[in-house]
């Protein structure tokens, strides 16, 4: 095992900005968390609204929203306007990454209105949905059926259009893959105003593999048909503590998804993991179950959904001093368990949020909306934060789980962690995140002869240096990290603030087919390519419109 112990730093001095952040939570309690629940209370309602349209007219406004969009980007004059990209505001995404090419001049496209739920198709086992439709909202239209997405993401918040352009993840992904994994169908509108539909088998299969991580920098989403799956009204979780240093707490959580006989039959729905700190952790496997068997005499039944109780990652933490236990928790409540407290996030945001009478009296308006607490920061605070605090996910082979979570405690400290296995299929055409070369050949443990199984080690909190006073230098860490992840075959989800150099960046990722559909579908001067769109720092108009320039050099080159 690895020396573990932390390195001695030296005491930082506090200075106004450590104040501010000390007493954010009243401005988050009096300003954040009332129009933040007001938010929640009329997206619900518009959401219900929307329900309440037929199908034919929920598609015939689709279909007049993407004429909008279509006559929008034609208006635009590339030699006089900036590069296109949506009129949110850049606080709106959730993430900590700063989205500064917004403050260059650009031409905006709004697609407020595609929120939507198109279509529910029983028999294809298919959602048509926009891509501004949550998670919140989709669970709500399809566990009363018994349906639900193969993959849905924790936070409510989440959108479908994030997931697919960007990453989505959940304690499914050992079985479905990630989130752009399930996709089935994407609508989509090119630089040219042209609206295509791309499959994995149809003429636009190259857009269909491209798009996923490309972070909306090869056409805008309109659109989305995504797996259904059966499910049943429970889920049926057991928690099961363990202790021993890091690599063995790596090995317990592999053998609670990926029995090492192949048994199939052994594999559970879902499954997560939190280590709680280097000797500790909960692991938690869960498998659907009907009404009927969690209503039996003597099953616990943990409504965890309800405002006052205990947050979910500090309840899984019980099995530490009560060993294993089961119980059956709503199927709906139990996907959306993290919203609440944001993970762990909400502790460091309101201290005394996870308290007993904070829950029962204002547990109710939680959580903060994450756009709201970053409009209200500054940029002194978010700065801040991206110093002092850690919001990453390392997307990392399985078998190396004990390797990265013995880097994260030497050079960050976090906990808790949290691990969620996904497959990593092996695909038609390379993509931007692929299985190692030749994975199928070793036969390590969770691996197929299809798919590689990764695991997401996810770090969010604040280092333990910067939580006893120390001097602590994140962009270090996170660079640090940045090369271990390209050196190990990891990858880093791009809503996280990034150190990569572009070089680094087309290291960690395969760049051949995004940059092959850039120019083919007419993305390069149109669209800002997505190293320059998840980059840290501002970006100027002339620093964009030479990185456009040097990609449309060689492609004009090649045509002469």
């Amino acid at each position: 095992m690895s020396d573990l112990r932390a390195p001695l730093r030296p005491k930082r001095k506090k200075d106004i900005v450590d104040f501010l952040v000390h007493f954010r939570w009243i401005l988050v309690i009096f300003v954040v968390l009332p129009i933040s629940f007001t938010v929640y209370f009329l997206t619900y309602v518009g959401d219900v609204k929307s329900a309440m349209k037929s199908e034919k007219k929920r598609q015939k406004e689709h279909e007049e929203n993407v004429k909008k969009v279509v006559n929008r980007l034609k208006q635009r004059n590339p030699t006089k306007d900036g590069l296109v990209c949506t009129a949110r505001k850049p606080y709106i995404a959730v993430g900590m990454r700063n989205v500064d090419y917004k403050r260059a001049r650009h031409f905006e496209v709004d697609l407020a209105a595609f929120r939507n739920i198109l279509e529910i198709d029983k028999e294809r086992m298919v959602a048509k949905v926009e891509p501004l439709v949550n998670m919140g909202q989709i669970t709500r239209a399809t566990v009363p059926m018994n349906l639900a997405l193969a993959v849905v993401a924790e936070l409510d918040d989440l959108t479908v259009g994030g997931l697919i352009n960007g990453y989505g993840i959940e304690g499914s992904s050992h079985i479905y893959g990630l989130f752009s994994d399930t996709v089935v169908a994407l609508e989509v509108v090119l630089s040219d105003g042209r609206v295509v539909r791309a499959t994995k088998d149809n003429e636009y299969s190259d857009l269909f593999y491209a798009i996923p991580w490309s972070q909306g920098t090869l056409g805008l989403l309109v659109s989305a048909e995504i797996k259904l799956i059966p499910v049943k009204e429970y889920m049926k979780l057991t928690y099961k503590p363990a202790r021993g240093n890091l690599k063995e707490l790596a090995q317990v959580y592999a053998d609670s998804f990926a029995p090492r006989d192949g048994d199939q039959s052994k594999v559970p729905d879902f499954v997560e993991a939190m280590i709680y700190n280097p000797t500790e952790g909960v692991f938690m496997t869960g498998v659907y179950a009907s009404k009927e068997e969690a209503k039996k005499k003597g099953n616990v039944i943990n409504n965890q959904g309800w405002w006052f109780k205990p947050w979910f990652y500090q309840h899984a933490q019980k099995a530490l001093k009560k060993g294993e236990f089961v119980e059956y928790i709503p199927t709906r409540e139990y996907y959306h368990r993290h919203t609440r407290c944001l993970y762990w996030e909400g502790k460091l945001i309101l201290p005394f949020a996870d308290q007993w009478w904070f829950r029962w009296l204002l547990g109710w308006i939680m959580p903060p909306k994450v756009s709201l607490l970053k409009a209200t920061q500054g940029d002194a605070i978010r700065n801040y934060y991206h110093d002092r605090h850690v919001i990453q996910d390392l997307l990392i082979p399985l078998y190396k789980v004990g390797d990265a979570l013995e880097f994260v405690h030497q050079e960050m400290e976090v906990y808790p962690i949290w691990l969620c296995p996904h497959r990593l299929f092996k695909l038609p055409l390379k993509t931007m995140v692929f299985p190692e070369a030749g994975f199928e050949l070793h036969h390590r443990q969770g691996d197929t002869s299809y798919a590689q199984m990764f695991t997401d080690v996810g770090v969010y909190y604040a280092p333990g240096p910067v939580l006893r006073g120390e001097e602590y230098n994140g962009a270090e860490a996170v660079h640090h990290l940045e090369q271990w992840l390209i050196e190990n075959h990891g990858f880093q989800p791009q809503y996280a603030v990034s150190e990569l150099s572009e070089k680094d960046f087309w290291r960690m990722f395969d760049g051949s087919l995004y940059e092959q559909c850039r120019r083919k579908y007419g993305s390069v001067g149109t669209f800002m390519s997505i190293y320059y769109k998840s980059k840290k720092g501002r970006k100027t108009e002339k620093e964009v419109q030479e990185a456009e320039a040097a990609i449309l050099e060689p492609a004009e080159a090649e045509v002469a």
